[in-house]
């Protein structure tokens, strides 16, 4: 279904709890405009959850990642998003940087993350998963929605469209 968000706040402020992330994200990925379900993750330097998370098949969901907005690493790259597609996620939004943006340009999914940085990050397996997460003056939490276009993103307890 079509949507932008300035047509979603027109239509919903104030009859609905909107929140409207800062405008602090890039974007990358093939696809400008997506929304979905919200599946949350905190993480810090390391790719193993987002890895498992995203190998699992969904319908329409986006992933948010709390990366704690470190410009030492990066979180996801080209094999990450390929395999977010591939698998049914519509969107990721990481706080935090990712790598290989020419080609998380050709990937069919958003994608919206603070920088690039060329380093890969740790592999050690820590971080949490369905958690309340707050950054850009926001909270973000599982099974919440959100709404993301060239002109940023929206999030909303109830589904809008």
């Amino acid at each position: 279904m079509e949507f932008t968000t300035a047509g979603l706040c027109d239509q919903f402020h104030g009859t609905h709890p909107l929140q409207i992330v800062e405008p602090l994200f890039r974007p990358f990925g093939a696809v400008s405009r997506f929304h979905g379900r919200i599946t949350t993750l905190k993480v810090f330097e390391d790719s193993v959850l987002i890895r498992e998370t995203l190998a699992q098949e969904v319908d329409g969901r986006v992933l948010v990642i709390d990366g704690g907005a470190s410009h030492r690493c990066a979180l996801l790259g080209g094999n990450l998003a390929r395999l977010a597609a591939d698998n049914g996620w519509q969107g990721i939004i990481v706080y935090g940087c990712v790598r290989d943006s020419v080609e998380l340009g050709t990937v069919p999914i958003g994608i919206r993350a603070l920088h690039t940085h060329p380093l890969d990050s740790h592999k050690r397996g820590g971080g949490d998963r369905d958690c309340l997460i707050t950054f850009a003056s926001v909270n973000f939490r599982t099974d919440h929605y959100l709404y993301a276009d060239e002109d940023g993103i929206v999030v909303s307890e109830e589904k809008l469209i």
